[in-house]
């Protein structure tokens, strides 16, 4: 009989909305979806039209909606405060999927920098690199956040709070770890720091955004040591020996990132310069 009324048994409506048994009961006992109908047998069934309500609540839970709301939803079926609910989940998605895309993002350059493989300690050596979206503190700027005689550590500190608040200014996503460029020195090697980066998501209309082109670069790669400058003077002697052209600025980074920064032994940085057209090898 029941079946001739169209009526559908909790696992049958469970199997059409895709869901279990026990989901159902403990909707039912949450006062969120009962059975339509009781049958003459005492057992308790669902209308087909049910489905909708079962959907609506599975969005509503998963955007994160509070039972009470949904429950009331459910109840008045009101048009215009259903809507007001939807647009304020959708925005909370929204917010979530920004805050997922940033941890994607930065989790990809950790193990973009971990999985490199830049060959032995101090070795220059050329590849392809592929551009890079850097947000870029110029450093006369940097110089006004400290005084003169802070410590590294505080102007760590300045230089990733100014990189935050750019970062919430402009809207724009970055794995905050951080580089240097240099300019070109008078002897082909690299010069003084202009700027201090991080790199960004994608391409920005902001004063502070530059670009590290694609191209093909040379660069050597610093293990197990903070202090960079002995790779600095070797890249330099090479520039100088092979008589390569160079252009642009010296990009210094860090490949272990900051999961490793705390231990020396880990740390692993590369600088590198591009060549320019001249210098590439056919």
């Amino acid at each position: 009989m029941e079946r001739e009324k169209g009526w559908l048994t909790s696992g049958a409506f469970a199997a059409l909305c895709g869901a279990t048994k026990e989901t159902l009961r403990h909707y039912k006992n949450i006062g969120l979806l009962s059975p339509a109908h009781q049958g003459d047998n005492g057992y308790f069934y669902y209308d087909v039209e049910q489905f909708y309500d079962f959907y609506a609540i599975s969005i509503f839970r998963r955007t994160g909606t509070p039972l009470e709301e949904i429950r009331r939803s459910l109840r008045e079926q009101d048009a215009s405060e259903t809507l007001k609910r939807l647009r304020e989940q959708k925005e909370r998605l929204e917010a979530e999927r920004r805050k997922l895309d940033h941890m994607d993002f930065v989790l990809s350059s950790a193990l973009r920098g971990l999985e490199f493989n830049p060959g032995p300690d101090m070795a220059v050596q050329t590849a392809w690199f592929e551009r890079e979206h850097l947000l870029a503190l110029p450093v006369e700027e940097l110089e006004g956040l400290t005084a003169p005689a802070a410590g590294e550590e505080e102007r760590l500190i300045a230089v990733l709070d100014r990189c935050q608040a750019l970062c919430g200014q402009y809207g724009i996503q970055a794995d905050f770890q951080l580089g240097a460029i240099h300019l070109p020195g008078d002897r082909g090697g690299p010069g003084a720091i202009s700027h201090l980066y991080t790199r960004i998501r994608e391409k920005a209309d902001i004063p502070y955004y530059r670009e590290k082109p694609a191209g093909r670069y040379l660069y050597l790669c610093c293990r197990g040591r903070w202090d960079i400058s002995a790779g600095y003077g070797a890249l330099s002697r090479c520039v100088r020996e092979r008589g390569v052209e160079t252009t642009g600025g010296f990009y210094a980074c860090d490949l272990a990132g900051f999961i490793l920064n705390s231990v020396e032994k880990n740390a692993m940085s590369m600088i590198s310069v591009r060549l320019s057209h001249e210098s590439m090898p056919e």
